[in-house]
């Protein structure tokens, strides 16, 4: 019969013989792991290394400091948003492209990038800046863009509309929302900030 001890050697020199890319992704998801479940300050090199079932030098080795870590664990994470949704409408490509946001926000790798907007202290949040901007807000707002350009070409949004007050509308009520209300967006509020906020925002001047 196996022991329970037998087999927890065998797991461990089997995750031992793990090199190179195998290796690394293992510790950026346990990484990523640890982020989900105890947030930023709770992160260690020691809990990443055992969640990755490989030895703290392994860690070290090749990320020098918990900021490095966690920057490529969550470039490596994040969601890639390639197409603007095209379902008619601009209310119907808000709404979608919302939902596609809100997901995002609250899948593993939306966690943990939560944990570290809201626990890091302003130094902290300064080494991931680039992370959140390449990752999450320059996608959002080229999707946003295409969006209501497409919607000022159905002539469904004035032309006007498309600058970056209007652009950073969406992304910046849900961050808030997200953040100071502890809002997890449900269907009803996504419909109710595009059609209260946005489509009043968007629609051509009355002749």
């Amino acid at each position: 019969m196996v022991t329970s001890s037998w087999a927890a050697t065998h797991a461990q020199a089997a995750a031992s013989r793990r090199r190179g890319a195998v290796l690394e992704r293992a510790i950026l998801d346990a990484a990523l792991e640890q982020l989900s479940t105890v947030g930023w300050n709770g992160l260690t090199m020691e809990g990443v290394a055992a969640g990755a079932q490989t030895g703290k030098a392994a860690v070290y080795r090749r990320w020098p400091s918990k900021e490095d870590l966690v920057a490529d664990a969550l470039r490596a994470a994040l969601p890639e948003f390639h197409e603007a949704p095209d379902l008619g409408s601009v209310r119907e490509d808000l709404l979608e492209l919302c939902r596609r946001a809100r997901d995002a926000m609250f899948s593993k790798p939306g966690s943990a990038l939560r944990a570290v907007i809201h626990e890091c202290d302003n130094t902290e949040a300064e080494r991931f800046q680039t992370v959140i901007v390449d990752g999450v807000v320059e996608p959002t707002l080229t999707l946003l863009r295409k969006v209501i350009e497409r919607g000022i070409e159905r002539g469904e949004v004035r032309p006007d509309a498309a600058n970056g007050y209007v652009f950073d509308a969406v992304p910046a009520m849900m961050m808030y929302r997200s953040k100071m209300c502890g809002s997890e967006w449900s269907e009803v509020d996504l419909e109710q900030m595009i059609d209260q906020l946005m489509v009043p925002l968007l629609r051509p001047y009355a002749s």
